[in-house]
C-alpha cells in the first residue's frame, strides 16, 4: 500500500473534483464534501511526509516502463513538504470559501475547480518529468483562470486577461525550453537529464536553454521585471481565491527554479549574477510598489512579489545555508500570505471597503480579532521570534559567507519597507478613528453571523496563525527540515539513485 502512497494526493484531489461535479447545484453538499475531503487530504499529506522523512525519497512509475522512459513521480523531502503545505492551505481556504464565497459563484463550479487547482499544484510538486511539469502548470493556469473569472465582474475579467496572457507567454517559453532540452539530450526525465545535460559539449547552448527556463519560471514566480500581471489580477477575485493564489501559485514557480537549477543546470558565475540581480530588483520593486498602495489587497499583492526576492536570493547564492534560508522562507511565506489574504477578506466583509483611507477603528470595534490578525502581520515583518525572522537570518548569514553585500542590503531594505508598510496598515486600519460601515449585499455584518459561519471564517485564520506560531517558536524543527532539503538539493545523487534504483512500477 505504501508503494503507491506517492500518487495518493493526486488521486484524492481528482476524486474530490469529480464527486463535486456531480453535486454541481447543491452547494451545501459541496461545502461538506470539500471540507471533509480537504481534511482527509491533509491526513494523506502528513502520512506521505512522515514516510519520506523516515525512509527517504520515494518514487513510482506510471505505466509499465522503467525510467527514464516512463512517467516518473518522485516524493523527496522538498516535494512532500510542499504537498503538506498545499494541504494545510487547502483545508483553510476550503473552510473559508464555504462561508465567504456567495452561492451564485459556488453554483458555477467553484469547489470542483478549486480541487482541480490543488491537483495541479500537487502534480507539479511530485512529478519527476520535465514535460509533465509543463502539463501540470497548464492545469494550474486553466483552473486559476476560471477561478479568477467566476462572477464575471469587469475588474475580474481585466485582471484575468493580463494573468492569462503573461502566463501563456511563460508556458510558450517553457515549452520551447523543453523542446531545446529534448533535442540536446533525448530525454525528459529530470533525474536522467541531470547527467545528460552535464555531458553536452555545447555549453553556450545549455546556458541559453537555462535562461529560457529562468524566464519561463520567472514569469510564473513574478520576479522583476516580469511581475506586472500579479498586482493587476490578485486583488480582483473573491478573497478565498486570492488566498490560494497569494500563498501557492507563485511558489510553484519558485519550486521549479529550485528543482531545475539544482538538479539539471549548474549555476555558473553568469547565472549567479543574473539570479542575484533579479532577486535584489524584485525586493526593491515589490517593496516600493507596496509602499504606495491604498488598496490593502493590492498592497499585499506587491508584498507577494517583494518576498519572492528572498527565495531567489537564496538560490542565487547557492550555498547550503542560503538554500536552507530560501526553503524556510518558502514555508513561512505560503502560510502567512494565505492567511493575510483571508484577513483582508474578513476586513472587507466587516467594513465594506479595501481602501485604507476609508478604514479605521478596527481595534476599537474588534479588539480580539485585531490581536489575531497581528500574528500573520508581524510574522510577515519578521519580528523575533516569529516565523519571518529566522530565514532572513540564514540569508543574511549566507550573504556574509559569500560576500554578497548588495544582496544583504536588498534584504535589509525590503525588510525595513515591509515593516513600514505593515505599521502604516496597522495605523490606518486598526488605530485611527473608524469610518461608517458600508453594508455589503449578500453578506451580513460579522456580529450578526450564525456561530457556525463565524467558525468557518475565523477557524482557518486561527488554524494558520497557530501553524505560523509553531514555525516561529519551533524554528529549530523547521530549520532541521530546511537543512535536510538544502542538502538533498545540493547533493542530487540521492534523487537520481531513487529514480533509477528504487522505481516502483504501476501496471496500466
Amino acid at each position: 500500500m505504501t508503494q503507491q502512497l506517492v500518487i495518493y494526493p493526486l488521486l484524492l484531489q481528482m476524486f474530490l473534483a469529480i464527486v463535486l461535479m456531480f453535486s454541481w447545484s447543491r452547494t451545501s453538499w459541496q461545502k461538506v464534501i470539500s471540507i471533509t475531503g480537504s481534511l482527509i487530504s491533509l491526513g494523506v499529506a502528513v502520512w506521505l511526509f512522515s514516510h519520506v522523512w523516515e525512509y527517504g525519497t520515494q518514487t513510482i512509475q506510471a505505466g509499465n516502463w522503467a525510467p527514464p522512459f516512463g512517467i516518473t513521480f518522485v516524493a523527496d523531502t522538498l516535494s512532500t513538504t510542499l504537498v503538506l503545505l498545499t494541504s494545510i492551505a487547502g483545508v483553510a481556504v476550503s473552510s473559508f470559501s464555504s462561508a465567504s464565497v456567495i452561492p451564485s459563484r459556488l453554483k458555477f463550479g467553484y469547489f470542483p475547480i478549486f480541487h482541480f487547482l490543488l491537483l495541479g499544484l500537487n502534480g507539479a510538486f511530485l512529478t519527476g518529468d520535465i514535460f509533465n511539469l509543463y502539463v501540470w502548470f497548464e492545469i494550474i493556469i486553466i483552473t486559476s483562470f476560471v477561478l479568477l473569472t467566476i462572477g464575471g465582474e469587469k475588474a475580474q475579467l481585466e485582471g484575468a486577461v493580463k494573468y492569462f496572457t503573461l502566463n501563456i507567454l511563460a508556458s510558450v517559453i517553457f515549452l520551447t525550453a523543453i523542446a531545446v532540452l529534448y533535442g540536446l539530450t533525448g530525454s525528459l526525465n529530470m533525474a536522467d537529464l541531470a547527467g545528460k545535460v552535464a555531458a553536452v559539449e555545447n555549453r553556450t547552448l545549455i546556458q541559453v536553454n537555462a535562461l529560457l527556463f529562468l524566464i519561463g519560471f520567472g514569469i510564473k514566480s513574478a520576479v522583476f521585471p516580469l511581475y506586472f500581471w500579479l498586482p493587476a489580477s490578485y486583488h480582483t477575485p473573491p478573497s478565498a481565491v486570492s488566498s490560494i493564489f497569494g500563498g501557492l501559485l507563485t511558489k510553484v514557480g519558485v519550486y521549479a527554479l529550485l528543482r531545475v537549477f539544482t538538479l539539471i543546470f549548474e549555476i555558473d558565475a553568469f547565472l549567479e549574477n543574473v539570479l542575484l540581480t533579479i532577486a535584489v530588483l524584485t525586493l526593491f520593486s515589490g517593496a516600493i510598489g507596496a509602499l504606495v498602495q491604498n488598496n490593502i489587497r493590492k498592497m499585499f499583492s506587491y508584498l507577494v512579489i517583494c518576498h519572492i526576492g528572498y527565495m531567489v536570493a537564496g538560490l542565487g547564492m547557492m550555498t547550503e545555508v542560503a538554500i536552507a534560508g530560501a526553503v524556510f522562507y518558502l514555508v513561512h511565506d505560503i502560510l502567512v500570505k494565505t492567511n493575510l489574504f483571508m484577513v483582508t477578506g474578513l476586513i472587507y466583509k466587516i467594513k465594506g471597503t479595501n481602501s485604507m483611507k476609508k478604514l479605521g477603528g478596527f481595534y476599537a470595534d474588534h479588539p480580539m480579532l485585531s490581536l489575531l490578525f497581528a500574528i500573520p502581520l508581524f510574522s510577515l515583518v519578521g519580528i523575533p521570534p516569529l516565523s519571518g525572522f529566522w530565514p532572513k537570518l540564514s540569508l543574511i548569514s549566507a550573504g556574509f559567507e559569500t560576500g554578497n553585500y548588495v544582496v544583504i542590503g536588498g534584504i535589509l531594505f525590503a525588510s525595513f519597507l515591509t515593516l513600514f508598510v505593515i505599521v502604516k496598515f496597522w495605523s490606518e486600519v486598526f488605530w485611527k478613528s473608524g469610518a461608517p460601515i458600508k453594508r455589503i449585499k449578500n453578506f451580513p455584518y460579522f456580529n450578526r453571523l450564525r456561530s457556525y459561519r463565524k467558525v468557518q471564517i475565523l477557524g482557518p485564520i486561527v488554524f494558520l496563525s497557530i501553524v505560523t506560531l509553531y514555525v516561529g517558536f519551533g524554528a529549530e524543527n523547521i530549520q532541521e527540515l530546511a537543512t535536510r532539503i538544502s542538502f538533498e538539493l545540493l547533493n542530487s545523487e540521492g534523487y537520481i539513485e531513487a529514480v533509477f534504483n528504487n522505481a516502483r512500477i504501476v501496471q496500466p
